[in-house]
């Protein structure tokens, strides 16, 4: 069967009540949001997402936390419509027919999001025919979007949700070019194509690469760049020429339609946000200095090993860094990693992210944040269990533009959240339950919610194996 994930989620009204909500149902935050006005192709492929039907649901007695860096024990979660409705301690109210789970000794946060996830342009397994993440045929290809290459049905989606808490992640291509095009944001539900994956209104982001990558792909070719002064300089000159197409699209005879400048003019207006793969500190400073020249906003500078140096400039610039908690030395400009890294970001008042950028990694962001603070604290550094949620929750929604949508649990924002059988800073702990706009769409004790595919190892429990 080629759609056992989705067909395990959809199998009769008993499960979910059908496989996608009615016009009724779904929440009002899972319509396409009106795209840019400058951003003329943002319509080309909207998003179809529906949310899945949800019940209102309390969880009670739990320990919070929110996401913003704030703890509450013994609390009280109420969501309906998709939504998160209030959020407090026991005294919170409850609506008569509300489903209520008992939390005492488990822990809620929102859900987890990676800012940096290749499932689906990569997926599993990982052979040849679906290595679909580089364009690596020119060091300047914005003109392709990762959603192109997302195949909904990655066994890994499921496994992130299920080990990981993922509800929501960016879809990025490669890192072989300058720039790699635009990424995806996700959300991580069951769907039959990428375009009903679409998080609703999130705005595109998109990849560009410095460092060794680029100028070894292309330098093997003997083709610019094969230095880092052959990256900046062919980075600038795409600049210009973008800046040149802009200045000329509102003219009575605009330019023939290009689809890379389309997306380079929409980054320049401020319409697409750009995530840099980027490890040296120096380069980092390279890079924010061209962005001022050309009036753009790096928003977050990806693996970012060596930020620790530059920390109090990120922090001033408000460019968050996307890191590992001790991932080094697998090249060169990998070897000046520490593990400290991410608590000495927040100790400059710096943005933090801990990202995966990898299949498995995605399923233990978790224990990936618990790393990294205990690091933090080992030399000094104060940060709470609270704060370092915010490493996988609020700031990587930050950084994909979506933090008003989800990202923390605040009335009003979308009902994404993980019930965790103990501490998620625990190397213990699991996902108990995950909501995706209140739909429970993962629940550990309930067979038909374990989301399975066609590549799982099959083990007893999961799937059709006994």
């Amino acid at each position: 069967m080629k759609f056992r994930t989705l067909l395990a989620l959809c199998a009769g009204g008993s499960l979910l009540a059908g496989c996608a909500a009615s016009s009724s149902e779904t929440n009002s935050a899972s319509t396409a949001a009106t795209p840019p006005s400058n951003s003329k192709d943002a319509t080309a492929f909207p998003s179809t997402y529906e949310a899945y039907p949800s019940t209102p649901t309390a969880i009670t007695g739990v320990t919070i936390f929110d996401g913003e860096g704030r703890r509450i024990d013994n609390g009280t979660v109420f969501m309906a419509d998709g939504k998160i409705s209030a959020v407090g301690g026991p005294e919170t109210a409850i609506p008569a027919g509300t489903t209520v789970i008992d939390g005492i000794g488990k822990y809620v946060t929102p859900g987890i999001i990676d800012v940096h996830s290749h499932l689906g342009d990569y997926p599993t397994p990982s052979v040849d025919a679906h290595s679909d993440g580089n364009e690596a045929t020119s060091p300047v290809t914005p003109e392709v979007w990762a959603e192109h290459s997302v195949w909904p049905q990655d066994p890994g989606f499921s496994r992130a949700m299920a080990n990981g808490g993922i509800t929501a992640l960016q879809i990025l291509p490669g890192s072989a070019n300058l720039f790699g095009g635009r990424s995806a944001t996700l959300k991580n539900v069951p769907a039959r194509t990428v375009q009903a994956m679409k998080f609703p209104g999130a705005p595109y982001g998109m990849k560009m690469a410095c460092g060794e990558n680029p100028k070894r792909v292309y330098g093997n070719r003997n083709r610019m760049p094969s230095t880092r002064m052959g990256s900046l300089a062919v980075n600038r000159q795409t600049w210009i020429d973008a800046q040149e197409y802009r200045s000329k699209r509102n003219d009575a005879k605009p330019p023939k339609r290009d689809l890379g400048k389309e997306t380079l003019a929409a980054v320049l207006d401020g319409d697409i946000l750009v995530h840099n793969h980027c490890y040296r500190a120096d380069e980092m400073a390279q890079i924010i200095d061209m962005s001022k020249e050309f009036g753009y906003k790096v928003t977050a500078f990806h693996h970012a090993i060596e930020s620790y140096k530059i920390a109090d400039i990120l922090a001033k610039e408000g460019i968050c860094s996307a890191v590992w908690a001790d991932w080094w030395g697998f090249k060169m400009e990998a070897y000046d990693a520490i593990p400290e890294n991410a608590a000495l970001l927040q100790n400059a008042g710096a943005c933090v992210i801990i990202h995966s950028d990898d299949e498995n990694q995605i399923q233990r962001l978790n224990q990936e944040a618990a790393k990294a603070l205990a690091d933090g604290r080992a030399m000094g550094i104060e940060i709470s269990d609270a704060q370092a949620i915010q490493w996988i929750t609020y700031n990587p929604a930050k950084a994909m533009g979506i933090e008003t949508m989800t990202g923390s649990l605040r009335p009003g924002k979308m009902a994404d959240l993980v019930l965790w059988n103990g501490n998620p800073l625990s190397v213990y702990s699991r996902p108990d339950k995950v909501w995706i706009d209140g739909a429970l769409l993962f629940d550990s004790s309930d067979a038909k919610r374990r989301p399975v595919s066609d590549f799982e190892l099959g083990q007893p429990g999961e799937g059709d194996v006994k």
